[in-house]
This record gives structure tokens, C-alpha cells and sequence, in this order.
């Protein structure tokens, strides 16, 4: 099966990109995109950036010391997307690969001699899980065999010992291969890579141990702490390892580190990180919305966990937050022409970025560049899009639950449908049967829709008409379930309430304290202001219904604000009450995802009220 995550056990079954046909769209656009675009580019950057030639024996080597994971991260998307340009690229990497599986254009001559900072096993994962994504869609070939040889290099050089990357990542690419192989060592060696992580199994460093997540063993932590996409990749392969050995105590830790990452250390998007100096998370209700570091890659990192989990258990929270995720942080990533992007995604912007068209040598939010000195975010994001379908649906038994709406066609056993909708700028979802069959459907009722509704419609016969037509329930938050058998041409139709909402924060946030936010569906809007008129920084919004604008397609929103400034003369202290006045205005909100594709801007998301 195509998919990027095949666990033998589970509560749901994952369906794979054979099962799953994304129609144009919301994602079924982006996802043509990044395969006719997106990929593209980032081969010609890598190769322009002396990335690629690293492999070829170019000197000097060019990049930084995990160069080579990026080469890898875009070959994994080009075998999602059956991309021509795959082949080439494959064998230029194999020509650098050593007689004993060793592979890193860094490294030659000087093998583990940094487990902290040197990221060579780091990189061996993406290769993995680039060779994995092949042997799903295409076969055996001399990618697939590249991998393949440096996962037993791995297996024969590791497999005793203390020893582990500073990087996670090798974990879950190595279960995946065993996945996809059956061979044992793959999935013993993961587990112990998991198993030595805390002990501790690496070096002390300023940021301190808890940036590798080695302060402590995996099953004693209480949250995911330290560098993001560290923490993340760490707890994707954790959850991996746990179901392949039915380590339930392992999968437990997980739910509740996730729980509470996300109940105390998780952004409005769905975003992570709140330092910058480390690219970590900060502690519990520390949110900054200006400093947010919210790393690109670790929503992605976010989307695979939540996957997981769900996949494991069955709880439709994780589905709500991979679609928060994937509406709010995935789709913001990326600028609508599929050619530059974000690295960092702060919930507020207080100057208008410079344009850039060459590499961006920093990461800071609010500028879209074309590339990095890290790179890791477009090829990230391409690798994810191209494999997209993959998060849509999954499989109950003979039925199917689709967690994500996007026009779509989906087929498992003795069920194909076709899912019509324009979501997320409606709340209609069509679910029509396209062949005679058997089995449930289920569609994903999401937290936010209180009053949602749901209506099967059969297709009329005469001997059996409607007299009275569909019969319409309410359905709350969760899985609404319709059961068979089907004819041909039934449908389920649910509608999702799309009214806009205003959200407010924890108290113990101190940083969003006194503000607001608005949401609409799964979107989160904010205030977008280019060449910052009106300046953002001035603005108090009035708690009032906001009023739908259709834009290009999109809908944003109005909301009354004042601007200017308040009593005290020019005090921005005093009694309470004692601020207030400025000039009334229409403050249009865009969603979090349109922004910054209009040239230099500030923004924010939380507004004071």
C-alpha cells in the first residue's frame, strides 16, 4: 500500500494513495502544486546551492552539516508523487554511497565523531523513509536498495552499544522499514535507539539535555520538552515502536505527553515552539504570540504523531488537530505560487519584512523566501503534500472514516465514494456512493461544530420510494456513522455550522491576556496590514459578529476596531477603564494561511479588545 505509515495493529487501518483519489480543491490543488512546482523548485535550489553536487564529489562541499537529509526529503516526495525526475537523482546519491552502506557527504573520513550535532543517523532516517516511500509505490529499484544498505550499516554498527542521534528520526524510519520488509533487526534496532534515549545517551550542552529529549527516559516524561521537531520525530517513532511490540505502557506516555503539550504548549494554529534561541517549546502557557517560533517543520512533525495516534486509538482529537494543523501551519507554509515560504510562523508581525529573492539566511517569521540555509521546511512540505491522501481516510473494519474533507474519491473492500464539498469556505459535505456494497461510513464531526447535522439520502427506486424524504439528526463532535448496505448513488450529506466565532484565551497565558481571536470553520483569521495601514499596533476590535466577505474564491471577514490613542494623555498607564476612544474602522481578517502573499506586511491574530 502507499502510505507512509502501515502499522500492523491498530484501532483504524490506514488507506493509502491507491485508496485515496484527491479531486481539485482545496488540497487537491496544492497537492497538483507542489508536484508540478513546488518539487521542482527545490531540486533546482538544492542543485544551485552545490547540495546535490555534494554527492557527485564537488568540492568544496557546500551546506550545512545535514545537507544531505534535504536530497532526501526530496526524493521521498518525488516517489509519492511518481515524479519523472526521481531515477537520476537516485543514482547520483547511490554513486556516493560506501562499500559498507555508509552514505554522508559530510562525514567521509571522520564517521560519528559528533552524535550531538553531526546529524549522520538523522539523515540515514529521511534516506530510509525516502527508500520506504519507493518500495510503496514503485518497487525495488536502486533507491530503494541505497536504503536498504545503509539501514543494515546502522543495524551492524549500532545494534550494541549506548549510542544515538542528537536528531531523532532513524527511529520511525527504521519501523517503517521493517514495515515494509518484515525484517526484524529494523524494528529491534529502533527500539533500542527509543529505549537509550534519556539514560542519558548523549553529551551535556548549554541548551541543556531536554533540547535532545535526553534529560530523562522516554516513559518517565510528563510533556514533550526542548527542541520541537526533535521532541515530535522522537514521540512519531515512540508510538511506532510501541505498536509493533503491543508496548501499551510506551503508547500511554505518549497520549498523555501529547495531552498536555497541547492543553499548555500548543498555539491557536495548531503551531509549536515558542523560543527562538532554541527552537523549542517554552513552558507551560508560555506562548508568546510575536516570538512564537512555530516551526514549519514541526507542524509537520505534529501532523505524522496525531496520524499515529489516531491510527493507534481511535480518538477523534487527534484528527481535530492534525486538521487544525494542516488548515493553519501546513497550508500557511507554503505561498499560493508554490515557490517560497515560511519557515517560522509567529502569530504576530510587528515590521514589514524586506522581500528577499535569494537564500534567507535567517529564520525569523513573517518574510517568505524561495530558500534557506536550512531548507528543511520546502522539502518537508513537499514530501508531506505529495503524500496527502494518506491523512484523509482510514479504514474500520470493512468501513471507512474520512477525517478530512476535500473532494476526493475513496475505495476500501466493498465500498467506493466520492466526497464533494467546498470546504473549508462551506460546511456542505457530500458523501455519494458511486458502486453497489457493504460497510459504515463515518465522518468526522469537528469540535467546533456544536450543531452540526446529518441527513442519509437514498437513492429513490420504484418500488421503494421517499415519502417524506431524508431523514435529517443533529450530530455532535466526533464520528457520525451511517450504516449499509448501499446502493449506488446513496448519499450522506453533513453540514458543518460556518459561522465565524471569536476564541479567548487561558487566563495563564500572560502574553494574550485582554485579547481575542476569530475563527471560522478549521481557519484561524488574522489582521493582515500591508506597509502596516493601518498600523496594527494601535487597533482595539470591538467584540462584535464579524460580517463575511467572498475574496478570490476565499472568505474573509470585518470586524469593527478603534484605532488611535487612548486617555491619559499619552500615558499607556492608569486605572482601569481609563483607556478607550480612536478613531471607528472596519479591520478586515484574512485566513492565517493567505497571509504574506501580498508583499511586505504586519499581522496578528490575537487581537486586544
Amino acid at each position: 500500500m502507499a502510505n507512509p505509515v502501515l502499522p500492523s495493529s491498530g484501532v483504524l487501518s490506514p488507506l493509502g494513495l491507491d485508496a485515496v483519489r484527491l479531486s481539485p480543491g482545496f488540497w487537491g490543488d496544492r497537492m497538483a502544486l507542489n508536484r508540478e512546482v513546488t518539487i521542482a523548485h527545490c531540486q533546482e535550489w538544492e542543485e544551485k546551492e552545490g547540495w546535490i553536487g555534494n554527492f557527485r564529489g564537488e568540492r568544496p562541499r557546500r551546506g550545512r552539516e545535514f545537507s544531505d537529509s534535504e536530497i532526501y526529503k526530496l526524493l521521498e516526495a518525488m516517489a509519492w508523487a511518481d515524479h519523472p525526475a526521481l531515477p537520476a537523482l537516485a543514482e547520483i546519491v547511490a554513486q556516493a554511497q560506501e562499500g559498507d552502506g555508509y552514505l554522508n557527504t559530510r562525514w567521509t573520513g571522520s564517521r560519528y565523531t559528533d552524535f550531538e550535532w553531526g546529524h549522520e543517523l538523522y539523515c540515514y532516517g529521511h534516506l530510509i523513509q525516502a527508500g520506504v516511500a519507493r518500495l510503496r509505490t514503485h518497487g525495488e529499484d536502486r533507491l530503494t536498495e541505497v536504503a536498504i544498505r545503509a539501514a543494515d550499516h546502522v543495524c551492524r554498527r549500532f545494534m550494541d552499544g549506548t549510542q544515538t542521534c542528537g536528531h531523532p528520526v532513524i527511529e520511525m524510519a527504521l519501523v517503517e522499514l521493517y514495515r515494509a520488509t518484515g525484517t526484524e533487526r529494523y524494528l529491534e534496532m529502533a527500539r533500542r535507539f527509543v529505549e537509550r534515549r534519556g539514560l542519558p545517551a548523549l553529551g551535556d550542552i548549554p541548551f541543556g539535555r531536554g533540547y535532545f529529549q535526553d534529560d530523562v527516559p522516554v516513559r518517565q516524561a510528563q510533556v514533550f520538552r526542548g527542541h520541537v521537531v526533535r521532541a515530535l520525530y522522537l514521540a512519531s517513532g515512540v508510538v511506532d515502536v510501541a505498536v509493533e511490540t503491543g508496548d501499551q505502557e510506551l503508547l500511554k506516555a505518549v497520549e498523555s505527553q501529547w495531552e498536555r503539550t497541547v492543553a499548555r504548549r500548543t498555539h491557536l494554529t495548531g503551531g509549536m515552539g515558542s523560543r527562538h534561541i532554541d527552537e523549542s517549546y517554552g513552558d507551560d502557557y508560555e506562548l508568546p504570540p510575536d516570538r512564537a517560533y512555530n516551526e514549519t517543520c514541526a507542524s509537520i512533525a505534529s501532523v505524522m504523531l496525531s496520524h499515529r495516534l489516531l491510527l493507534a486509538t481511535g480518538d477523534v482529537r487527534y484528527a481535530d488537530l492534525v486538521e487544525r494543523t494542516l488548515y493553519n501551519m501546513l497550508a500557511t507554509g507554503v505561498a499560493l505560487d508554490g515557490r517560497s515560504f515560511f519557515y517560522a510562523n509567529p502569530l504576530q508581525v510587528r515590521v514589514p519584512a524586506v522581500p528577499l529573492n535569494g537564500v534567507n539566511h535567517a529564520a525569523e517569521g513573517g518574510l517568505r523566501s524561495p530558500w534557506f540555509d536550512v531548507s528543511c521546511c520546502p522539502n518537508n512540505i513537499a514530501r508531506t503534500m505529495a503524500s496527502l491522501p494518506a491523512y484523509v481516510a482510514a479504514a474500520a473494519g470493512d468501513g471507512i472514516l474520512v477525517h478530512h474533507f476535500t473532494p476526493s474519491e475513496i475505495r476500501h473492500e466493498r465500498l467506493a465514494v466520492r466526497v464533494e464539498t467546498g470546504y473549508p469556505w462551506t460546511g456542505s459535505v457530500s458523501v455519494r456512493v458511486l458502486e453497489d456494497g457493504e460497510g459504515r461510513i463515518g465522518l468526522r464531526v469537528p469540535a467546533w461544530a456544536s450543531d452540526a447535522t446529518l441527513a442519509h439520502v437514498p437513492v429513490s427506486s420504484p418500488d421503494a420510494p421517499l415519502p417524506d424524504g431524508p431523514v435529517i439528526r443533529p450530530v455532535g463532535p466526533g464520528y457520525a456513522y451511517v450504516d449499509g448496505p448501499w446502493r449506488a448513488g446513496d448519499e450522506i450529506r453533513l453540514e458543518l455550522p460556518m459561522r465565524a466565532r471569536w476564541t479567548y484565551p487561558d487566563r495563564r497565558i500572560d502574553a494574550l491576556r485582554g485579547s481575542a481571536a476569530v475563527e471560522r470553520g478549521p481557519l484561524v483569521y488574522c489582521a493582515e496590514s500591508v506597509a502596516d495601514e493601518p498600523p496594527l499596533g494601535d487597533l482595539t476590535a470591538r467584540v462584535d459578529p464579524p460580517v463575511e466577505h467572498e475574496v478570490d474564491g476565499a472568505v474573509e471577514l470585518e470586524v469593527a476596531a478603534s484605532l488611535g490613542a487612548g486617555a491619559n494623555g499619552g500615558w499607556p498607564y492608569g486605572e482601569a477603564g481609563a483607556h478607550g476612544g480612536g478613531a471607528d474602522v472596519g479591520l478586515r481578517l484574512v485566513p492565517y494561511h493567505r497571509w504574506g502573499n501580498r508583499g511586505p506586511a504586519t499581522m496578528r491574530v490575537w487581537l486586544p479588545i
